[in-house]
């Protein structure tokens, strides 16, 4: 764990996006093998993945926002609202963009599945640019010495992260299967929404290490796209075979999330 502490906080963010990226791949992965996954493993799934991403949302993210606002001297709740507010509205706007041009589309009005398909590539691979940067937001913070940014903190957000992409890897690759992709092509689109994510984490390491003064909007505007996630994909979609498991799911992967950070942090 040393060699990890002493890199650059860029090159952890970018070697945590690859663990996330990896994780998408092995979901997509799965098209190669099954037509489908068990609904009640997928359920938990993501069910957890929320409850990690919740609790991360709030001790990785939101809490050092809050604290850096009122060590910088700003107005405590001030930039951390905004960012959260903007980081929720970037993706439901991302989401209605995304219908909207894609409803649009004289080749596609037709072909209900397959725009479903396409829409849920692209939702998928921007909902990915917000995870990716709140990764490099998160390791850039604790190098630039964060109130409450902790090492374990970052990494268990990298983890959740990477949970929950591997069945959204799954939800691209097997739709596109269906619609008459060949196995290859469908994994290959799969694994590929989620290569932003690296990208986006350097881009999020790099301005938190740069500019220290905005990094409060930063922190907030990743928490808030963390929940607004949470909260359209995957609560919803866990729910509609068995609440019970997604339930449970979503408490073990808070209390972990929890007590990962604030015990271990």
């Amino acid at each position: 764990m040393n060699w990890f502490e002493n890199l650059s906080p860029i090159i952890q963010a970018f070697i945590a996006t690859i663990f996330t990226w990896g994780v998408t791949a092995l979901g997509s992965l799965v098209v190669c093998f099954f037509k489908q996954v068990n609904k009640k493993v997928l359920n938990t799934i993501l069910g957890f993945s929320a409850g990690v991403m919740i609790a991360a949302s709030f001790w990785s993210l939101l809490s050092p926002s809050i604290e850096l606002s009122l060590e910088l001297g700003y107005i405590q709740w001030l930039l951390p609202t905004l960012g959260f507010i903007i980081g929720g509205l970037f993706v439901l706007l991302s989401d209605r963009f995304l219908d909207t041009v894609l409803t649009k589309r004289k080749n596609l009005r037709n072909a209900n599945s397959l725009r479903r398909s396409i829409l849920l590539v692209s939702a998928i691979t921007i909902h990915n640019i917000p995870e990716g940067m709140a990764i490099g937001v998160a390791f850039g913070g604790i190098a630039s010495g964060v109130p409450g940014m902790t090492l374990i903190g970052a990494i268990m957000l990298a983890v959740g992260i990477g949970i929950q992409n591997f069945p959204e890897g799954a939800a691209v690759s097997l739709p596109l299967r269906n619609e008459g992709f060949s196995r290859f092509k469908s994994f290959m689109i799969g694994q590929a929404s989620a290569l932003v994510e690296p990208v986006s984490a350097i881009v999020g390491a790099i301005l938190v290490l740069t500019v220290r003064s905005i990094l409060p909007f930063l922190l907030a505007f990743a928490a808030g796209a963390m929940i607004a996630v949470a909260a359209r994909e995957l609560l919803p979609e866990s729910i509609q075979e068995n609440k019970d498991l997604s339930t449970l799911g979503l408490i073990a992967g808070f209390t972990i999330m929890m007590i990962l950070d604030v015990a271990l942090g």
